[in-house]
């Protein structure tokens, strides 16, 4: 079998994005079982745990399912960027009562490391994230059963993971929520919308393309699946639903989100990320620049993050949400999957009718 012949099997092509803080084991269980894909954001994740969370979800469903990494380097600051970096937060910690954390020793799990937890674990699919694997990375995967998808924001990044041997390719929109996965160009580069993004690959690589961004519905299921792609991959979408992982006041923020509610912003992570606008966002942005890049940024502020949610101040969160997160609603994760691709069929009927008018 072939990744595009195991994405033309599922009952319903959709899969639930690796939202790492986000989603959950549980959603991607329900996922599955309701007949989409689910997927665990293991970017985050210690290597001794990615096993594990692999062996829980394949002893729930026989359904195929996806583990996502970030590919990162590891990180050495220079400890007077850390310094700076810190007293830049100063007045964000002491805004949710927080002590300014000392210079800490590590910034992520190591990719290398996650890797081979990874290729151990042997989970269905594997996508990625950030930057490029190698082709022996790709075929160390493969040996191991596993189907390699690579992110893109471009028709270049497109070509780059086709080039080392990679099974399919998730074409990340411009509209999507949580961080860039840009790797080949700069941000600004590399802010290709969905729709735009999903034809020019497909024309560039001869692999399935799955389409991500600003896909809230059945209706935009249909589109991106009528454009080509062999599935559609969705994450804001999930963010009211019972599986969700998210904090109360991230809840709350995405449950009052209008249509103009988001921004790009590098000031959380150090890489760049589209979230629900607030008051961090808006007073960072003057210096969101002088950020050192990710993942150094992102550790800084995680006690941060984790203070303001114990505090209930969305202030001071990472609100990640894509464009269209007015859009979102509550519901079961696995009847929201029926339900989009009952959705989506009924959309494909009316474009039927509409096109065959004159014929």
């Amino acid at each position: 079998m072939s990744l595009a012949a195991l994405l033309e099997a599922l009952p319903i092509p959709i899969l639930q994005a690796p939202m790492v803080g986000a989603s959950s084991d549980a959603m991607a269980l329900a996922v599955s079982r309701a007949g989409g894909m689910g997927s665990i954001g293991a970017g985050a994740a210690q290597p001794d745990a990615i096993g594990a969370a692999v062996e829980k979800l394949r002893a729930q469903t026989d359904a195929p399912f996806g583990v996502n990494l970030f590919v990162v380097p590891p990180a050495r600051p220079d400890g007077a960027v850390v310094a700076e970096a810190l007293e830049r937060l100063a007045p964000w910690y002491a805004r949710v009562g927080s002590p300014l954390p000392e210079a800490p020793n590590d910034f992520a799990p190591d990719f290398a490391a996650q890797f081979e937890a990874l290729i151990a674990a042997a989970p269905p699919v594997a996508s990625f994230t950030f930057g490029i694997l190698t082709g022996d990375q790709v075929e160390a995967l493969h040996r191991a059963g596993t189907y390699v998808v690579g992110t893109a924001t471009t028709a270049a990044e497109a070509r780059a993971w086709a080039a080392v041997g990679a099974d399919g390719i998730c074409a990340q929109g411009f509209e999507a929520g949580g961080h860039r996965g840009h790797f080949l160009a700069e941000p600004d580069a590399s802010l290709v919308g969905t729709l735009a993004l999903v034809s020019t690959v497909r024309a560039a690589v001869d692999l399935p393309v799955i389409a991500a961004g600003g896909i809230m519905d059945g209706k935009g299921v249909a589109a991106v699946l009528a454009l080509g792609a062999s599935a559609a991959q969705m994450g804001t979408a999930f963010l009211l639903s019972q599986e969700t992982a998210i904090s109360a006041p991230w809840r709350a923020a995405v449950a009052g989100a209008k249509d103009d509610s988001t921004r790009l912003t590098r000031a959380f992570s150090g890489r760049h990320a589209r979230g629900i606008e607030n008051r961090f966002m808006r007073e960072m942005r003057v210096s969101e620049n002088d950020v050192p890049a990710y993942p150094v940024q992102n550790r800084l502020t995680q006690p941060l993050r984790a203070a303001g949610a114990r505090a209930g101040d969305p202030e001071v969160l990472s609100l990640w949400a894509g464009q269209a997160v007015s859009l979102a609603r509550e519901g079961e994760a696995g009847e929201m999957v029926k339900r989009w691709w009952a959705e989506a069929g009924d959309a494909a009927r009316s474009l039927v009718q509409r096109t065959g008018r004159n014929t």
